[in-house]
């Protein structure tokens, strides 16, 4: 399909990309900057309105594109991320009355960078989407321009995610040298006709393996994150958290499993080995952790290596398990950090003691900041253990017994510094007993967070029923 002909299916990202130019634009009249932030959110949810109705097409932009049910899965879960990041960043007050417009507008070009690389079908597109991302998040790292911190931590993005793209693009290379094709579909096929340069090819994808490795936080692809996350404002960690690591995800789904599932046998022993390496370094390091943002990270890391459970077992089962972890892994990882962005507004910290005596001075924050740690340590019956269950089924099924027992271990040591905030907010005391401002919109972030984290795990069906359908069968 053409170009033209194609405009009909970008229906919600041409939306996206004309709303984001509009922000740009009214960003130079407007004073009070938060109607930028409502005109964007509005924006994100008039995209994701369309999407509904419109058919599947598998190629579209002269077959660069597959919008499949994969890719409005991953639209719609971009969209939400990213409009729920929007929502957040009013409330922080760091970024308040500071080229507020810029922010948002960065975010809206995020959002149809998120969905073009979940919808890439060929190794060059899938780079230069991935590098539209990257470039845009070195951006927002560094975006509190007078920060130090922020400063350092943008550049220490652009190093290492310099090198971790120059690792891809290289087994991209080896890939097309072994396949003369750099479509994902045209290459199973290639190979299976002729496995003289197998060796190759396996050596490619080991390469593309780690760029994106980088990308989802995998170990050891995974030192830039504390630093990156502690240093960037803390609603631009929240989205790195989540969104870009979703479409890692996204992109390692379409080529592992997609393009080389084929041989799956000879990669997934190796994926099963980062994700044990991921989650126990992730896990163990976060544990003496005094900062809430880098104990995030690490935990986020951690929560990398199990979602890479779903991807070892490289099955149906495993895609589907993956997809329903990452929604429910955004839920409660967006929560905790909306409750991080309240507390940290009265402290002017992000020090793990400022959650002292929380329940006396938030009863409402300790209450949801429990339940959102609760879902993230996988207790039941919240969203996060339905989310490891599958998981953990996806290795089972597929023999990884090493694996999940591995996944088992880590989830009790998780769970002791998920602990270590619950019991600072309810048996610690604290000695300024000031209420923690709770901003509107924030109060309603949290309440739909966790609402949806609830939900999901009391009624799993719906959202496994979604993942089914999207997987890209």
């Amino acid at each position: 399909m053409n170009a033209l002909e194609s405009l009909h299916s970008f229906i919600p990202e041409t939306i996206v990309l004309t709303g984001a130019f509009l922000v740009l634009a009214l960003d130079l009249f407007l004073r009070h900057k938060k109607i930028l932030a409502a005109l964007s959110v509005l924006i994100l949810a008039a995209a994701a309105f369309f999407s509904f109705s419109l058919p599947a097409n598998p190629q579209v932009f002269f077959g660069f594109f597959h919008l499949d049910a994969m890719t409005v899965f991953f639209r719609l879960f971009s969209y939400g991320v990213v409009a729920l990041t929007i929502l957040i960043s009013t409330c922080y007050r760091p970024i308040e009355n500071k080229f507020e417009g810029e922010y948002y507008a960065l975010f809206l070009f995020l959002a149809l960078a998120l969905v073009l690389a979940a919808a890439s079908t060929n190794l060059l597109m899938i780079f230069l989407n991935i590098e539209f991302i990257s470039i845009l998040s070195y951006l927002l790292v560094g975006y509190e321009k007078k920060n130090e911190r922020s400063k350092e931590a943008s550049l220490k993005y652009l190093l290492f995610g310099s090198v971790a793209s120059a690792m891809m693009l290289f087994g991209m290379s080896l890939v097309f040298g072994a396949t003369g094709s750099l479509w994902l579909e045209a290459i199973p096929a290639t190979l299976a006709k002729d496995s003289a340069f197998f060796t190759v090819a396996l050596t490619g994808t080991l390469f593309l393996l780690a760029g994106l490795g980088f990308k989802v936080s995998m170990a050891p692809f995974h030192l830039w994150a504390p630093d990156v996350y502690e240093g960037a404002p803390t609603p631009v960690t929240t989205f790195l958290t989540v969104g870009p690591k979703a479409l890692g995800f996204a992109v390692l789904l379409r080529v592992l499993v997609g393009a080389f599932g084929w041989f799956r046998f000879e990669w997934c022993h190796v994926v099963a080995l980062l994700a044990i390496i991921t989650m126990t370094l992730g896990n163990v390091t976060a544990i003496a952790q005094t900062k809430v943002k880098r104990l995030l990270a690490y935990s986020s890391i951690a929560q990398a290596g199990y979602i890479l459970m779903g991807v070892a077992a490289g099955t149906l089962a495993g895609i589907e398990s993956v997809l329903y972890y990452l929604v429910a892994y955004a839920l409660t990882n967006i929560g905790v950090f909306t409750i991080a962005i309240a507390v940290a507004n009265q402290s002017k910290n992000d020090e793990i003691e400022s959650f002292r005596g929380l329940s006396r001075r938030a009863p409402g924050l300790a209450a949801a900041m429990v339940l959102f740690l609760l879902s993230l340590a996988g207790i039941p019956p919240l969203a996060g253990f339905v989310a490891k269950f599958s998981v953990f089924a996806a290795a089972l099924q597929v023999q990884l017994y090493t694996l999940a027992l591995a996944a088992a271990i880590n989830s009790a040591v998780a769970a002791f510094y998920y602990f270590k905030i619950v019991r600072l907010m309810y048996l610690v005391p604290c000695d300024n007993e000031q209420a923690v401002e709770k901003p509107a919109v924030l109060s309603f972030v949290i309440v739909l967070l966790l609402a949806g984290t609830i939900a999901l795990g009391l009624f799993p069906a719906p959202l496994m029923t979604l993942a089914h359908n999207a997987l890209p069968l």
